[in-house]
This record gives C-alpha cells, sequence and structure tokens, in this order.
C-alpha cells in the first residue's frame, strides 16, 4: 500500500498554537471528515474509544491513533506536524509534534494493518521524520511524505 492511496494533499497540515491530544485529534477528525463525507464526531469517537486501550503515543514525538469508521469505503490517513508538541501519553513520556491519524472501514482488517505497518515504517526513518520536522507549510510536509523510502526500509 503507498502512502498517496491514502493521503490526499489536502489532508496534510500544520497545527500551530496547539493546546492538548483533545485538541490535535478533533482538528484532525475534522479534517477526516470533510475528506470522507462522515461527521467528525463519529470519527472522533473512533479514535477516543482507540485511544482509551492505550495511548497511539509511540515515542520520539510520534503518534499515530487510529481506528475503524463504520461508513468509510476504504483507509484514509490524516497528517499533522503540531507546534508546540502535546503531551499525548507516549510510552516514552515524551510530547507529540508528528501525528498521522489512520481511518479504516471496519471490514478491512488486511488493509488497516498494511497501512499502520507503512506508516510506521515512514515514521521510522530519521530522514523522513528531520524532514518532517523542518517543513515549514502543508505542501512541504506531503512532498516529504511521499518521497520513496529507502529499500532496506520499505519492505
Amino acid at each position: 500500500m503507498e502512502l498517496a492511496d491514502i493521503l490526499a494533499p489536502d489532508c496534510v497540515l500544520v497545527c500551530t498554537d496547539s493546546t492538548g491530544k483533545a485538541e490535535i485529534l478533533n482538528r484532525l477528525a475534522h479534517v477526516a471528515a470533510a475528506a470522507s463525507g462522515l461527521p467528525s464526531d463519529q470519527i472522533l469517537t473512533a479514535i477516543l474509544d482507540r485511544e482509551e486501550l492505550g495511548s497511539t503515543g509511540l515515542g520520539d514525538g510520534i503518534a499515530i491513533p487510529h481506528g475503524k469508521v463504520a461508513g468509510l469505503d476504504r483507509v484514509i490517513a490524516v497528517f499533522a506536524r503540531v507546534e508546540p508538541p502535546v503531551d499525548f501519553d507516549a510510552v516514552d513520556d515524551q510530547p507529540v509534534d508528528l501525528v498521522m491519524m489512520l481511518l479504516a472501514p471496519p471490514g478491512a482488517g488486511a488493509d488497516h494493518l498494511k497501512a499502520l505497518a507503512r506508516v510506521a515504517r515512514l515514521l521510522r526513518n530519521d530522514d523522513t521524520v528531520d524532514g518532517l520536522r523542518a517543513a515549514e507549510s502543508s505542501a512541504t510536509l506531503y512532498s516529504v511524505l511521499m518521497q520513496p523510502l529507502p529499500t532496506s526500509v520499505a519492505a
């Protein structure tokens, strides 16, 4: 699965003046709602239900909140670089500044897992993460996200 298949340019943003995890998740849910045509509160509920099982803050300033949303016809993603970084209850107790939200239809088990794996590989790449943290616009963020991974990382 290619990231371009699930992430549109208008689903990439720089969130400045962020106030916390709840506010960031709410903003991303609104962007996902615009992209999917589904209500933002339905999307936010799915994400918050998943967060109750354990934080999706993976450490090193990265979070991948995800959930299954009835009514979706495909996997979609929304990405944000967050300024200032926010407490996300991450496993390393460090604030998060890179957030990739993934949403999938309830029956998309394999596609959902492929998307999670693809995003995790991408956000483990130091060059990608450095580029995302240096980007000052949504267009630059999208460009960095669309760069191919080295073959040793892409597998």
